[in-house]
């Protein structure tokens, strides 16, 4: 049990056997499930925890409880890996009041078949507070961030903000790790179609006087916090972190391959301040859309297949598509051994993206990279820098 503030405990668990959160993003170090109990003259146990660690949960509640009895189970966020243990927590605690927005309470039914928890739930609405004595929690809504009945909470009294997914982060407690990296990748696909729903967010928390950040995953922010508000600002306003240029490449029997890598040799050759290279076909499909939007600047490379782009491309720039990529330069590089179709089908992808620029030339590469190739790639660099 890990101390927040005198009052306030962390009761979340790690799970480290987990391969795939939300069955689709690589969580090489884990992943926690954050749960917190505020100890006053009333007890607010702060969400559940995934139904894997149910068991471990219950008894770092019991442990905190001290033989208490709690009083409320505030629910910020519906998604199983936070409500997973709230049918064990009732059958425990019959005589808590489930305390959540009014679309988390209208949606429990869908979770919990043949439980009825509507004689114990209390419905927040924005701005509304509960007194446990000496703390006061004040209830904001949070809707889209990421799912509609998300609220955060605060705390009056030790200034904490319960910021349900927000600023979380893939990665256990346990893993020592630099914080951005896995919260830049949680956030980018987890959140990032909802940049204008945190910035929303973010403009409520900046009227409170924050001094600790409790998140549902990751660690307990408690330093530098305009630091990782900083970063937030910026990625849910889709501006530009890094300046730098990204090449996303798919690549069938390695031509298109060679064509990528050489683009980037000539761009740093060219001054580019960071060139970073991804095959999407090996590498984290997660981990390239993170890259993606932490550049100001992205190349697609890719092979054409059956009439098309290779599935991984366009796997890719499906993935931008549904989190609002927006506002950047991309080039394209297409390869066809006989009839090049690649570029047509990346740029009607890339089309009906919001504020995407298209870099001219299309670079064609016909089957493998050649000499008389180079005075494309040179050009493409060239208005890539520009």
């Amino acid at each position: 049990m890990v101390e927040v503030t005198k009052d306030i405990k962390y009761i979340g668990v790690d799970d480290t056997d987990l391969d795939l959160f939300e069955s689709q993003y690589i969580i090489p170090n884990g992943i926690s499930y954050n749960s917190y109990i505020i100890l006053d003259e009333k007890v607010a146990v702060m969400d559940t925890v995934d139904s894997r660690k149910e068991a471990e949960w219950l008894e770092n509640l019991a442990t905190a409880l001290a033989g208490r009895q709690p009083d409320y189970l505030v629910v910020q966020h519906m998604e199983p890996d936070h409500t997973g243990s709230i049918t064990a927590f009732m059958e425990r605690y019959p005589e808590a009041k489930i305390v959540a927005s009014a679309r988390a309470i209208q949606m429990m039914p869908q979770f919990f078949e043949g439980v009825d928890f509507s004689a114990n739930t209390i419905a927040v609405k924005e701005g509304e507070t509960l007194s446990l004595g000496a703390h006061t929690l004040q209830f904001f809504a949070a809707p889209m961030v990421h799912w509609p009945e998300v609220i955060v909470t605060y705390d009056q009294t030790d200034k904490v903000l319960f910021s349900a997914d927000g600023f979380g982060k893939f990665g256990a407690l346990a893993a020592d790790e630099e914080w951005a990296c896995e919260a830049r990748r949680y956030y980018f696909n987890i959140c990032g179609k909802y940049g204008a729903q945190v910035q929303a967010l973010l403009k409520k928390a900046a009227t409170l006087d924050i001094e600790c950040i409790c998140p549902l995953h990751g660690p307990i922010l408690k330093e530098n916090l305009g630091y990782y508000i900083g970063l937030y600002d910026t990625w849910s306003s889709y501006g530009v972190e890094t300046e730098g240029i990204f090449i996303a490449y798919a690549s069938i029997h390695g031509g298109t391959a060679v064509a990528a890598h050489k683009l980037a040799e000539i761009l740093r050759a060219k001054g580019a301040p960071k060139v970073s290279v991804a095959d999407l076909s090996r590498d984290d499909m997660a981990e390239a859309i993170e890259d993606a939007f932490r550049m100001d600047r992205l190349v697609v490379a890719a092979a054409s297949y059956d009439g098309g782009v290779f599935p991984v491309m366009h796997d890719f720039l499906h993935h931008l598509q549904i989190k609002s990529y927006q506002k950047r330069k991309v080039g394209i590089i297409e390869n066809g051994s006989w009839a090049p179709c690649a570029a047509r089908v990346m740029r009607s992808m890339l089309e009906t993206m919001k504020d995407v620029e298209i870099v001219e030339p299309v670079v064609t590469i016909r089957s493998r990279m050649k000499q008389e190739d180079m005075p494309a790639l040179e050009a493409l660099a060239d208005a890539l820098l520009s």
